[in-house]
């Protein structure tokens, strides 16, 4: 009998696939808890798009790439591919046409992903999800930096293949969960992780110092240090303060906006309380890489209470923050974020503060904190020099010591401002 599956199987075409996905259904489930834990489908969705179907456009050095159809669709998803070849893609980044994709698909940190969770992962997108018959977009990247053979080497170099993740000698296993999911699917380095200009990650593991230590702007914002530097990471956060970010957007200390906002939305609000437990042991496992800190200074709050508007961006502040924000910079906890010892505004990239403050931003929506409270866009109401003024204002109070902020780097930011649509600030 067995020989007679063999020969059945090898007389089918070889697009078919001999092994094909397992169909028990908890396998599927817990594909689709993978990939949520990987977030695929914040590259593989566009706004307003089918699930998974791609043609979202990622911004890159190089040009602008859109992301491919990963439903099992047989003409332009991967419904014909088998399971080494969606294994090879995932820890090598090889299609089964044989090209290599562009870094932007995060296979170095997938390459960690365990045979048995791979094999969940590819059962949940061949069964799991919705055919969809959606041609795939080519790049818009200019010759010659289009062509595809040099990533084949970038590969050789800074992505060699699979490197089966192992718990170090006598780790904890709560914090070698919580490795393998931050440098495995999570793929958190991709965005918090410095890039060389070669565009590879400095760092794929914490035991380097750069690994986590703050990533360069994406889409104007400026991804902070997950490393346990006092003042610019997470060094004053206990492990619950990690969980309730990744579960609800928020915690006492700050909320989600920016490119975290969705990744809330779509991925780790998901994650069992184990897992986020785990992720935020390991992180707290990882020690800063500066020697900055924090310490919480009244003297701003005194003057601001008092109505001094001496300091400049005080007036502007009081007008335009203090409502929200507190004279005293601590805002309301799980409500308006603190801004005093707040790691965003203490970076020494103001990125992320200005753009926020161009831009407003929108808590995301969670099945545990359903309120989407909204900062609004100062864009139209507040001229250049007076949002680097409340900028340097807020970086340097109640204790923050952070660089001035200069109307250039404002005018910098604002020429690539776009209002968010209303559709886009919907839940």
């Amino acid at each position: 009998m067995r020989r007679r599956a063999l020969l059945f199987c090898l007389a089918l075409a070889p697009s078919f696939a001999c092994a094909q996905p397992d169909p028990n259904p908890a396998l599927v489930q817990q594909g689709k808890y993978l990939a949520q834990a990987g977030d695929c489908t914040a590259c593989h969705t566009n706004l307003g798009g089918a699930p998974f179907a791609g043609g979202l456009g990622i911004a890159s050095p190089i040009g602008t790439i859109y992301s491919d159809n990963i439903t099992p669709d047989k003409t332009n998803g991967i419904g014909t591919w088998s399971y080494k070849d969606f294994a090879r893609l995932m820890r090598r980044g090889i299609t089964k046409q044989g090209y290599t994709v562009y870094p932007a698909m995060p296979f170095p940190s997938y390459s960690l992903v365990s045979d048995a969770d791979m094999h969940a992962l590819y059962a949940y997108f061949m069964l799991g999800v919705a055919p969809v018959d959606q041609a795939n977009e080519k790049p818009d990247i200019p010759w010659p930096l289009s062509m595809r053979w040099p990533l084949h080497f970038w590969r050789w170099f800074f992505a060699p293949g699979p490197r089966p993740f192992m718990p170090g000698p006598g780790q904890d296993l709560q914090v070698a969960r919580g490795q393998y999911l931050v440098e495995g699917l999570g793929h958190c380095g991709a965005c918090h992780t410095p890039r060389d200009f070669t565009l590879q990650e400095a760092a794929l593991s914490g035991a380097h110092p750069s690994f986590l230590a703050g990533g360069s702007p994406i889409d104007g914002w400026s991804p902070v240090d997950l490393r346990s530097d006092d003042s610019t990471g997470l060094g004053r956060w206990s492990t619950q303060d990690i969980v309730s970010f990744l579960k609800t957007g928020s915690n006492d200390k700050t909320a989600a906006f920016g490119g975290m906002a969705p990744v809330v939305h779509d991925s780790t609000q998901y994650l069992t309380d184990s897992d986020l437990a785990a992720i935020a042991a390991y992180l707290k496992s990882l020690p800063g890489s500066t020697n900055t800190s924090f310490a919480y200074d009244n003297a701003e709050t005194t003057a601001l209470n008092s109505g001094d508007e001496s300091k400049p961006g005080a007036a502007v502040y009081l007008a335009t923050c203090d409502v929200c924000h507190s004279a005293n910079g601590e805002g309301y906890r799980q409500a308006f974020p603190a801004l005093a010892g707040n790691p965003v505004v203490l970076a020494d990239d103001p990125t992320s503060v200005i753009n926020i403050i161009l831009d407003g931003a929108r808590r995301p929506i969670t099945q545990t904190a359903p309120s989407a409270l909204v900062m609004p866009t100062l864009a139209w109401k507040l001229s250049d020099q007076q949002i680097a003024d409340v900028a340097s204002f807020i970086r340097s109070s109640w204790g923050n010591n952070a660089p001035a902020v200069t109307p250039d780097e404002v005018a910098s930011l604002r020429k690539s401002y776009k209002p968010v649509p209303d559709h886009e600030l919907s839940p």
